[in-house]
C-alpha cells in the first residue's frame, strides 16, 4: 500500500509529459504480481486503417530504466494497431481486454474526454487477479486525469492547439534530439537517433483576419480559428508541434530532411486554407514565415528569424511562404546577430 501511495503522490507532482509517462509504468510494474514480463504505454495515432502504435514508455526485466519511441519517430517505422488485435479491440471498445492463457496480456484502454487515445499492456506468465486488476484500474484513472489537467493548462482554450508557456520546454527538448531513427531489430522499440535532418520553426498569419472580425464579428472570428486549427492538424503529422500564439498567429515546430521539405509542408497547408471555403466569410489566405533551427539556437532567436520572414510576405503580396534564409541569400533581409533577434511576442 506504501509503494502505491508513494507512486500516486510522485505522479500527482509531474508536470513534464516524458516524466509523468515514465512513473506511470514504474507504478504499474510495482504494484503487478511478479509474474509481469513487460508493461506498454502505447500511444494511438492516425486515422482509420492507418493508425499506429507509438511507445510513450517501455519497461521490462531487462531494463532498469524505461524506454520510449522518440517523438520524432517517422511515420513509417511504427508498427500499425491492426497488427495488435488486443490493443485495437481495448482501443474500439474502450474496455479491459485479455489475451492468451499463459503468457496472457492485459490490456487496460486509457482516454478522455474526446475518447480513448492509448493503451496500458501487461504481460504476464499468469493471469493477472481481478483485486490487482482494480488497482490497475484506479491507477490508469489517476493517469488520466493528470493528463487532463496538463491539457488544460497547455492548450489554447478555443482552439486546442498547445499554447505558448508550453513552448520553451518543447523547443529545448526537441533541438536536443537527433533527427533520424536506427531499429535495433531485436528490440525495435528502442530506436535511436541519428545526426540528419533539422528542425524548423514557422511563424503563420491569417491575412486581414480583423475584417473578418470587423465585418462577420468575432464569434464567427473564433470559427475562422477553430477551422484554420483543424485545418493545420489535417496537414502536419502526429508529431509536429501545433500553437495557437493569441489572436491570429500561430506556430509550427517541425522536424523535416531539408529546407525543400519544410517549405513543401507550408505550402500544402497554405493551399489548402486559399481552397477552403470558411462559412459566411467565404476564403481567407495565410502568410507564412519560418526559419531552420540553429546550433544553440533560442526561442528568440528562430522567432526573430521567422518573424522577419512573415512580415516581408506580408509585405510583399500576402498568401505565400516565405524562408528566411532564402531571403537572406537573395539580399531582401540582412543576417542579424543572434542576440539582436529577439522578439516580443506579447
Amino acid at each position: 500500500m506504501k509503494k502505491l501511495v508513494d507512486g500516486l503522490a510522485r505522479m500527482s507532482g509531474l508536470r513534464d509529459r516524458d516524466e509523468l509517462d515514465f512513473a506511470f509504468i514504474r507504478l504499474v510494474a510495482d504494484c503487478a504480481s511478479d509474474s509481469v514480463d513487460s508493461t506498454w504505454l502505447v500511444r494511438v495515432v492516425g486515422d482509420g486503417e492507418d493508425r499506429r502504435c507509438l511507445t510513450r514508455a517501455r519497461l521490462d526485466a531487462q531494463h532498469t530504466q524505461p524506454l520510449r519511441d522518440a517523438a520524432w519517430t517517422n511515420w513509417d517505422a511504427l508498427p500499425k494497431l491492426v497488427d495488435f488485435p488486443g490493443r485495437q479491440e481495448a482501443y474500439e471498445r474502450g474496455k479491459v481486454v485479455h489475451v492468451g492463457i499463459g503468457p496472457h496480456t492485459t490490456i487496460f484502454p486509457i482516454g478522455g474526454g474526446q475518447g480513448v487515445w492509448a493503451v496500458l499492456e501487461i504481460e504476464s506468465k499468469l493471469a493477472v487477479s481481478a483485486q490487482t486488476e482494480a488497482v490497475i484500474a484506479g491507477i490508469v484513472l489517476t493517469y488520466q486525469n493528470l493528463h487532463g489537467l496538463l491539457d488544460y493548462g497547455e492548450k489554447d482554450a478555443l482552439t486546442e492547439l498547445l499554447n505558448r508557456k508550453t513552448f520553451d520546454g518543447a523547443f529545448f527538448k526537441a533541438t536536443a534530439e537527433q533527427d533520424t531513427f536506427v531499429a535495433d531489430e531485436a528490440h525495435p522499440e528502442r530506436r535511436m537517433a541519428g545526426p540528419n535532418g533539422s528542425y524548423w520553426l514557422a511563424m503563420l498569419d491569417i491575412d486581414h483576419f480583423k475584417r473578418v472580425n470587423d465585418n462577420f464579428g468575432h464569434l464567427i472570428g473564433d470559427e475562422v480559428l477553430l477551422l484554420m486549427a483543424r485545418l493545420m492538424r489535417n496537414n502536419f503529422r502526429f508529431h509536429d508541434q501545433l500553437y495557437r500564439f493569441g489572436g491570429e498567429e500561430f506556430v509550427i515546430l517541425m522536424r523535416c530532411d531539408n529546407a525543400g521539405d519544410a517549405k513543401n509542408a507550408l505550402e500544402r497547408l497554405r493551399s489548402s486554407v486559399q481552397g477552403h471555403v470558411f462559412p459566411q466569410v467565404g476564403n481567407i489566405t495565410i502568410s507564412i514565415g519560418f526559419s531552420v533551427l540553429k546550433e544553440n539556437d533560442t526561442p528568440g532567436g528562430a522567432f526573430g528569424r521567422a518573424d522577419k520572414a512573415v512580415y516581408y510576405a506580408k509585405e510583399h503580396g500576402r498568401n505565400q511562404v516565405c524562408s528566411y534564409q532564402e531571403l537572406v541569400l537573395a539580399g531582401e533581409l540582412v543576417e542579424q546577430a543572434s542576440e539582436a533577434m529577439d522578439v516580443d511576442l506579447f
